[in-house]
């Protein structure tokens, strides 16, 4: 069902303070978990406010982590979380370069917030993710253009884990009411494709995890 993700965080998350605002979301769970498709409520550090069924069985696979967990902070998943290339297909060019421009974006607005303070820090312990993120994100941006930032609309590699979808696409849509844009929330669901190819289950059980320095895709500049 529709769930408020916990976890551990780096500060807690605030809830609304109206009434009214949390009976809003208390029904948003329950439309968002009528939804077939992963979908999810973020705010504007990435934390998962609401997520559905469907996203949590998209991720059922990952090992635990302490900050990093799926249904915790999205972002935080994407960036550290070393069973993220086990889900998210072409993760470094389709996921993570799109999301650190994202939050490179989110901290321009919003860098007093204490939480994206935080996953900055955590960045900059990863000397190849921090190299990406000074000197290698604003070149890819260039290269891409704004269509390759952009969240709704694009089309990107997932590796399901329920062999009916295996290897497949998602568009990400952001289909977020103006309700709760007022509250500083975002939602986004992942509308999968049938199956490209089967997922041999061998492959996947040997998949190499991701390390830190992970960000090949963007060389680091040289000295």
């Amino acid at each position: 069902m529709a769930y408020q993700a916990g976890g551990q965080r780096s500060e807690p998350r605030p809830v609304p303070e109206s009434l009214e605002a949390r009976a809003y979301l208390q029904d948003y769970a329950t439309l968002l978990d009528a939804v077939s498709f992963p979908s999810l409520v973020l705010d504007i550090r990435w934390d998962v406010v609401l997520a559905n069924t469907a996203f949590e069985t998209l991720f059922r696979g990952v090992g635990t982590h302490p900050t990093a967990m799926p249904g915790d902070n999205f972002l935080r998943f994407v960036l550290f979380h070393p069973d993220a290339s086990t889900v998210l297909g072409d993760h470094e060019s389709r996921w993570c370069l799109p999301m650190l421009a994202h939050f490179a974006a989110a901290v321009e607005r919003h860098g007093h917030d204490h939480g994206l303070q935080s996953i900055r820090r955590d960045i900059a312990q990863d000397p190849i993710m921090e190299a990406a993120y000074r000197h290698g994100l604003p070149h890819w941006i260039r290269v891409v253009g704004e269509q390759g930032v952009e969240h709704d609309g694009a089309v990107r590699p997932l590796l399901h884990p329920d062999p009916r979808w295996g290897a497949t696409d998602c568009r990400v849509v952001d289909e977020t009411p103006r309700t709760l844009r007022d509250m500083g929330y975002t939602r986004l669901t992942l509308v999968l494709r049938p199956a490209r190819r089967p997922v041999p289950a061998p492959r996947r059980a040997v998949r190499p995890r991701r390390t830190a320095g992970h960000l090949s895709v963007v060389p680091a500049p040289e000295a």
